[in-house]
């Protein structure tokens, strides 16, 4: 891997971790315990896009481990990591097999799966079927900063890739 690739992959990991700490400081319109807007899945979905589903993954991952370490916040890490597994998935899958599929529709997907594995956890965690019925709202939660995601990766991906810097 060359040095070039390790910086901008450095950098995409800490702009993540800087995103996702300060969306725990943003307030939602809905009062749903541990709900984001999902804004840094815009690096996750944009590293996919310019290095490739492995470095998606890893930056994903390690996003997780990161947000545990600057937040101190154990059970968020669960659901982060559970929610950042199933999305980086899904949206590698779908954009690697899913040809007719724009970002935003990748971006869609990755929304589905990591709300589907972050009420799955805390169903499991709590040992509570009825947190499913926080699913459907925050699947139409989704859909809202599904699209802002999908568009701004976009934008960022083709940016990027105009700049030269690809794996």
């Amino acid at each position: 891997m060359s040095i070039k690739k390790q910086i901008f992959l450095g950098l995409l990991l800490a702009i993540a971790v800087a995103v996702g700490y300060l969306e725990t400081m943003i307030p939602l319109p809905v009062a749903m315990p541990g709900a984001r807007l999902g804004l840094s899945n815009i690096i996750i979905l944009t590293t996919i896009v310019v290095f490739g589903p492995k470095e998606g993954f890893t930056v994903a991952l390690l996003k997780s481990f990161m947000l545990l370490l600057v937040t101190g916040a154990v059970t968020g890490f669960f659901y982060s990591f559970t929610g950042s597994l199933l999305s980086c998935v899904a949206m590698i899958l779908a954009y690697r097999y899913i040809k007719s599929a724009t970002l935003i529709g990748v971006s869609f997907i990755g929304s589905f799966f990591h709300n589907l594995g972050q009420v799955g956890t805390a169903v499991i965690m709590v040992n509570n079927m009825g947190l499913l019925a926080y699913l459907p709202l925050l699947l139409l939660l989704g859909l809202f900063t599904g699209y802002f995601v999908g568009l701004t990766a976009m934008i960022v991906s083709r940016h990027l890739l105009e700049m030269g810097v690809t794996s």
